[in-house]
């Protein structure tokens, strides 16, 4: 079987993962891991999450795969033991530094290798198998025909994933230096600022104060941002190719881009037939910068990065979430954003279903506070037979491209 494996980067997104179908979820600590900036795990979450997984037969994988100095192996290798002794299913690494060491001193917990390995072919997929790796990321800069080449010489002998859905790196396999240089953060330790999703302008030689405006929209020029990954078009070929796992972009997302995109990705691998249009219809929902199949077709073309809108877009808006609590029979509802009573909106819910849902015309707090609007900061109680992690969100489909 295939796996869903979907982003975590807080406990709180591990349990929100799981409620929308994810098989497996891929975490970091708050060391070693290459999102310093998402909320990341203490090893008490750790402790936390991993039981949460395995109470509900799901899987559990830590990041470690920062490229580490000399001088930093002793931390990683104790955290590593400490993920261990919590029962952790595997270990993510990328330098071959760490994966020997991690094999070393771990030798009962799989490793994974990072998709920062940048690996395109079966020849190196067997070094890493040498070494006891027993899953691979492929690179993203693949297409469909090379990976199952590479699939059909592998033969089986070490698991293989892709991406399939989330934003994409300016550089090859991520490995990249504009933030280094820009802002002294260094991508490649966890530390990037995203540099290449900046807003730039040309600068001619011998003119070096006058900049040169290259408009893609009224927003300005995005010009080393390419769209998001989105390749629900080959979630059966590569399932069909026997991928171990089918992995989604994105530990620094929110409660509601998981539900929506694993819920999505949840339907095709359960064999739903969903129309093209319809599956853009959902993922639209949530912020993105317009989506493409990326290498997978074979090549980059300039509808892979070229836009008609700037920036990040989306057409709906998060304005509440249930949670599991249940008050006087009442479902508690926290809310994200400015809400009002007798408001419809749109309510996913975690069996994929979207629906309209009418807020009462009085809104309740579990105060028992009566309000015509909520902000932010209230916590509500609604009809008992919502479900838990429902979405609420308000919808706005003026989506000006794909």
């Amino acid at each position: 079987m295939t796996e869903l494996l979907a982003p975590a980067g807080t406990l709180e997104n591990l349990r929100w993962a799981v409620a929308y179908g994810a098989d497996a979820v891929y975490f970091g600590m708050r060391d070693f891991s290459l999102r310093s900036y998402a909320g990341n795990f203490s090893l008490e979450d750790a402790a936390t999450g991993l039981a949460y997984l395995h109470e509900r037969g799901k899987r559990g994988y830590a990041t470690l795969n920062i490229y580490p100095f000399s001088a930093e192996y002793p931390a990683l290798l104790q955290a590593a033991g400490q993920l261990a002794e919590l029962g952790v299913d595997g270990f993510i690494a990328a330098d071959i530094g760490v994966i020997q060491a991690l094999r070393t001193h771990y030798p009962q917990i799989p490793v994974h290798v990072s998709t920062q390995a940048n690996t395109v072919s079966a020849p190196a997929a067997e070094v890493y198998r040498a070494m006891g790796c027993t899953r691979v990321n492929l690179a993203r800069e693949l297409s469909l025909g090379q990976i199952e080449e590479i699939q059909a010489l592998l033969g089986g002998s070490i698991e293989t994933e892709v991406f399939i859905h989330g934003s994409v790196c300016f550089s090859y396999s991520g490995r990249c230096a504009i933030s280094d240089y820009l802002t002294g953060r260094r991508a490649n330790r966890g530390e990037c600022t995203q540099t290449c999703r900046w807003n730039y302008a040309l600068v001619e030689e011998k003119r070096p104060d006058t900049y040169f405006p290259v408009t893609e929209d009224e927003r300005g020029l995005y010009l080393f941002n390419s769209k998001d990954l989105a390749l629900h078009h080959y979630v059966p070929a590569l399932m069909q190719a026997g991928l171990a796992a089918l992995k989604i972009e994105g530990r620094m997302k929110n409660m509601h881009y998981l539900a929506a995109v694993v819920s999505v990705y949840r339907r095709l691998m359960d064999g739903e037939q969903l129309p093209d249009d319809e599956v853009l219809r959902l993922l639209r929902r949530v912020s993105h910068r317009g989506y493409s199949e990326g290498f997978m077709k074979g090549g980059v073309t300039p509808d892979d990065y070229q836009r008609d809108f700037g920036g990040y877009h989306a057409e709906s808006t998060l304005i509440a979430h249930t949670t599991e609590e249940l008050c006087d029979g009442r479902r508690v509802t926290v809310v994200k954003n400015s809400i009002n009573a007798g408001e419809t909106l749109e309510l996913l819910t975690p069996d994929h279903r979207m629906r309209p849902y009418t807020l009462p015309a009085v809104l309740l707090t579990t105060e028992g506070e009566e309000l015509k609007v909520a902000q932010n900061h209230h916590v509500l109680l609604l009809d008992g037979d919502l479900p838990a992690y429902a979405i609420l969100r308000r919808v706005v489909e003026d989506e000006p491209g794909a």
